[in-house]
């Protein structure tokens, strides 16, 4: 299934803009006080690391992705989502705009 909507959020306007704009996303907070933010990866191989455990979920496009410590790369699409841990990091390589929700867990 596909988050497509939040209600009742918080939403903070200015853009975090990484890797020189291949990724932007917006974060807000939910009426309970969850964080999350939503955005998009372009075309691009990069490496984010991780304070808090997140979990990726894929709401457009596709990536395949590394977690850190592993050999494999892993592919999501649309209606699927990986979990990173606390303090790690993953490569993701997008071959075209990958929209995604990030769930801090």
């Amino acid at each position: 299934m596909i988050t497509e909507h939040f209600n009742s959020v918080t939403l903070q306007t200015a853009a975090n803009v990484y890797f020189d704009g291949k990724c932007v996303s917006h974060s807000f907070t939910l009426a309970d006080g969850t964080k999350k933010s939503v955005g998009v990866v372009l075309a691009s191989e990069l490496v984010f690391n991780t304070a808090a455990a997140e979990i990726m979920e894929c709401v457009k496009g596709t990536c395949r992705y590394r977690l850190k410590g592993q050999s494999e790369w892993s592919s999501v699409v649309a209606g699927q989502s990986f979990h990173i841990e606390e303090n790690s990091s993953f490569e993701i390589h997008v071959d075209e705009a990958f929209h995604y929700i990030c769930h801090y867990a």
